[in-house]
């Protein structure tokens, strides 16, 4: 199989080369796309009035380039640049988890599905803080497990996987569960400041507020040592709390 991969960490993050030698260990190819500099929470931001610089960087196993831009701009660039057909898209390994809310923030699921938006089955893959490179590793070699195993299964229209785990050793992982993402809210503010010209301003509060996370949802799981994989999309086709809640509006 001939691999898509970026990030929103950036081109030299230690993530994107482990889940890169991850891709080549198994006997497959890869063709890297990332950005130059650190875009997480980018989201789905996408360059419209502004040049995409690209440059090509060295890379084991593989090609790669480093675009000025966001990592939704590295997955359509990146399908460009190969020279040949990609079967499959990656972004990550992502330092930090994406799972529940996380994922309206996150550049790195945001990559992914617009790799999927361009007609590309995709993953996003991410990891708790503090995972050593053989950790990363493990858990590269898993994203590329289920990748092959989905190698000819169409994914569902606008869905991507998205691949999750703690940063503990791997041998210590719980077997690998589905779940459902947790919908608990980030609950963090901001302290206002005045500047020494009277200026305010605003600094976002450390660490992250968040509800508590239902049982059985992709975090709760996380936290409780399990690698999660969850399916992430479609649009809803069915309106179903509209009809029951505003039918007198409907015709």
């Amino acid at each position: 199989m001939h691999f898509l991969l970026t990030n929103d960490d950036g081109i030299d993050a230690i993530g994107l080369k482990a889940l890169s030698a991850a891709i080549t260990q198994a006997g497959h190819t890869v063709t890297v796309c990332a950005p130059q500099s650190q875009q997480s929470a980018a989201s789905h931001h996408l360059t419209l009035n502004a040049p995409l610089m690209v440059q090509e960087v060295p890379w084991e196993g593989g090609e790669a380039y480093a675009l000025g831009g966001t990592p939704a701009d590295c997955a359509r660039i990146g399908k460009l640049l190969s020279g040949r057909p990609i079967d499959f898209a990656f972004s990550g390994i992502n330092n930090g988890e994406n799972a529940g809310t996380a994922i309206f923030y996150s550049g790195t699921v945001s990559a992914a599905r617009e790799a999927r938006m361009c007609g590309l089955p995709a993953m996003a893959v991410s990891i708790m803080t503090g995972a050593d490179w053989n950790t990363l590793l493990r858990l590269g070699r898993m994203a590329v497990d289920i990748a092959e195993k989905t190698d000819g299964k169409e994914l569902p229209r606008l869905s991507i996987l998205n691949l999750n785990a703690p940063a503990i050793p791997a041998d210590q992982w719980k077997p690998l569960r589905l779940a459902p993402l947790s919908d608990a809210c980030y609950l963090d503010s901001y302290e206002r400041r005045v500047s020494p010209r009277g200026q305010s301003y605003f600094w976002l509060e450390a660490g992250l507020k968040i509800e508590p996370h239902r049982p059985g949802t992709d975090m709760a799981l996380l936290n409780d040592g399990c690698p999660v994989l969850s399916l992430v999309g479609p649009y809803l086709e069915e309106n179903g709390w509209i009809r029951e809640n505003l039918q007198e509006l409907i015709h």
